[in-house]
């Protein structure tokens, strides 16, 4: 007799990729245990940059105001020459604002306030992090996960349908496992530290010696703080002093001034970069998110970005499965993931080499707005389409207009847990309802007009087309009013068995 679950999913590591997964299982009211063996909540700034795609996912998780209002933007950079003189330039690519891409530039937040602001509402949703509680063993069988804790109250045992390891580059989930983590070390040992400074304004991010390995040294104002972020490359042996004067006596070395003087350090660490990428996301019942899965250099500010798009990718799968849909969904987390972790680690580690030589300048390859899943098993096209965005693609936003005249915005729609499903110029009636399946018609005479024809160019629609957008912001269809048949056994493989007929437009 299988033992009675104890939760649905636990997860092990509650930084921005636990938390992530946690708040989407919440709102999707899937039981679950988020348990973070540290006795309290990160305290760095690590993974300070928010990248456009992340902010879509953060507005859609119901955090994002409160993510803007406790940062800010990047400041300009400050580069300084030998002589003391300076000259500024944005680090980020000014990159304009468009109704399919509503936010367009990297927010500044540091990650101890990143996921303050999750944790919060993690707390409105009714559910916490258990600190101080660490998983110590795991078995596995067809059914289920026995975990085996450690924690304040000592030692429990918990079954769950599902493990979700976000515990992190030494992941104990990932060695439990025996999942191998192939890549290499990049030869660049770094210091990064939170420190409280005076010497220098917070309006620039003030870089010293940039392209000279030896000697670089950026100090960056930290956005909603009073704090600078230092970064600076080190040697690859021997000890670093990491305290207040320690840190006030490297600032001087590097930058010829001693009016730069440390007074607190908030959190300092010194460690190799690497870039390393699982060989599996999957154990059976086991998956893996986050720096679990991959690690990687700081440059391009692609990490933690990353590891949120992994939980929120993985989540809606888990509870939809959880749910009664098909096992075989799950499959297309590693499918779908893996790829694109593949690509950031190239694109970090280019990035890397391109610092080292001082070019700090970040584009549009950052944002992380043109990653997709064209391949992908839910990604289907009847007819196959010659012109984009295509199935697979992110689902561009479009301003609207509701028939009783107040203004809307697509991604208003497609905010929360479900499918949506969007007619272009189609019959209302020509659709059968179906449960948790959202259903809106674009068009004059419809619940939404598409006034400036934003969402018409945004999708490349013709009257008649229907569009299907997946939980996650991605399209998971685009059919024309000949080809319903397919979208009706499409949704049904999604776990809309009870769908009934989609007639032709």
């Amino acid at each position: 007799m299988t033992k009675q679950f104890t939760a649905d999913v636990l997860i092990c590591g509650a930084g921005a990729a636990g938390l992530t997964l946690a708040i989407d299982l919440a709102r999707r009211g899937i039981s679950f245990r988020l348990i973070e063996k540290m006795d309290r909540p990160f305290h760095g700034s690590r993974g300070k940059g928010i990248q456009p795609r992340t902010q879509e996912i953060f507005e859609d998780l119901g955090v994002l105001d409160r993510i803007v209002a406790a940062g800010g933007h990047y400041p300009p950079q400050r580069e300084y020459r030998d002589d003391g003189s300076f000259s500024d330039s944005d680090v980020v690519a000014l990159i304009e604002r468009t109704p399919a891409e509503p936010y367009h530039m990297a927010l500044m937040i540091p990650q101890f306030k990143t996921e303050a602001v999750m944790r919060e509402r993690l707390l409105e949703l009714g559910q916490r992090v258990e600190y101080g509680c660490e998983l110590i063993g795991l078995e596995q069988d067809q059914d289920g996960v026995t975990a085996r804790l450690s924690g304040k109250a000592g030692m429990e045992t918990m079954r769950v349908r599902y493990l979700v390891g976000a515990d992190g580059g030494r992941s104990f989930v990932r060695h439990t496992l025996n999942i191998g983590f192939q890549g290499k070390t990049l030869g660049v040992r770094a210091v990064v530290a939170d420190v409280v400074l005076t010497g220098l304004d917070r309006t620039a991010w003030h870089r010293f010696n940039d392209g000279a390995m030896d000697r670089q040294m950026a100090l960056c104002p930290l956005a909603g703080t009073e704090l600078f972020q230092l970064q600076a490359p080190i040697s690859l042996e021997g000890e670093v002093d990491l305290t207040a004067e320690g840190l006030s006596s490297m600032i001087a070395e590097r930058t010829g001034r001693d009016d730069i003087r440390v007074h607190a350090v908030h959190w300092a660490s010194a460690y190799q970069m690497n870039a390393r990428l699982a060989d599996r996301y999957r154990d059976g019942r086991a998956f893996l998110i986050g720096d679990a899965a991959h690690i990687h250099p700081p440059t391009g500010g692609q990490g933690l970005n990353t590891s949120v798009q992994d939980a929120y990718n993985l989540g809606w799968k888990l509870a939809a499965v959880i749910g009664g849909t098909s096992e075989a969904l799950l499959l297309s987390y590693e499918s779908e993931r893996r790829p694109v972790a593949a690509g950031m680690l190239g694109l970090a580690t280019n990035l890397l080499e391109a610092a080292k030589r001082g070019d700090m300048r970040r584009g549009r390859e950052v944002q992380q707005l043109d990653i997709g899943y064209p391949g992908s098993s839910l990604a289907l096209e009847k007819p196959k389409r010659s012109e984009g965005p295509f199935a697979g693609d992110r689902a561009p936003d479009a301003p609207l207009r509701g028939a009783a005249g107040h203004a809307t915005r697509l991604f208003e729609l497609l905010k929360g847990p479900h499918w949506t499903l969007l007619g272009y110029e189609v019959k209302r009636e020509a659709v059968t309802a179906r449960a948790g399946l959202h259903i809106h018609c674009i068009g004059l005479g419809e619940e939404l007009i598409d006034e400036g024809a934003h969402f018409r160019t945004a999708y490349t629609l013709s009257p008649g087309d229907w569009v299907l957008v997946r939980p996650d912001g991605y399209i998971g269809a685009f059919v024309n009013s000949q080809q319903t048949d397919a979208l009706t056994r499409f949704l049904g493989e999604q776990g809309f068995p009870d769908a009934g007929v989609i007639a032709g437009a």
